[in-house]
């Protein structure tokens, strides 16, 4: 593993996701909402923070270097186990997308004959979608020898995370009541057991 092959899983990576993500997105825009809590708010979570730190600043690292002043050693080890550690978040986040259908969006909405998914990764945890994100944010520190780009998805993707989880809990709270209730009881976040 050399640092080029990194920046260039980073950026394979992040197209990827896109190519994953596109038809899912494309159905949700065809599917009527009931409940979208879209705010400005949410907007800059989404993008100013999450794209921000897994798009834009590990991007322009890759472009350019830049910030050089935060570089540190590459470990090709390290880089490996970032490799994997993307290869588990692609999967997840094309699992979780299968497994959602077109209860999937990717903001606070609430969807047409919206069902409560508790099955698949949803036996074990609430926001498996979340954990792909974390993960992919992981794998980037591993493969990009700068702090600053390295950290910058964990940074971001976490701001999106904390800000946001609590609030959506609550919209599924409301749409799914009791049924919701029991699900939160029986599942972690993101980690199954932990947390």
């Amino acid at each position: 593993m050399t640092p080029f092959i990194a920046k260039m899983i980073v950026i394979a990576g992040a197209i990827a996701w896109f190519v994953i993500r596109l038809p899912h997105q494309r159905r949700s825009w065809k599917t009527k909402t009931v409940r979208n809590e879209r705010s400005a708010r949410e907007l800059f979570l989404l993008y100013g923070c999450s794209f921000m730190g897994l798009g834009i600043i590990p991007f322009v690292y890759v472009a350019t270097g830049w910030p050089k002043f935060a570089e540190r050693p590459f470990i090709p080890a390290i880089a490996w186990l970032g490799a994997a550690v993307f290869a588990v978040s692609l999967y997840l986040f094309y699992r979780v997308h299968r497994e959602l259908g077109r209860n999937w969006s990717d903001s606070l909405e609430v969807r047409e004959k919206h069902v409560l998914v508790t099955h698949g990764l949803y036996a074990h945890v609430r926001h498996p979608m979340y954990s792909a994100f974390f993960l992919w944010a992981l794998a980037q520190a591993l493969l990009l020898p700068n702090w600053f780009a390295g950290l910058a998805g964990l940074v971001g993707f976490g701001l999106l995370f904390f800000f946001r989880v609590g609030h959506e809990e609550r919209m599924m709270l409301e749409a799914f009541g009791d049924e919701y209730r029991a699900y939160m009881a029986r599942t972690a976040r993101i980690i199954p057991g932990i947390y």
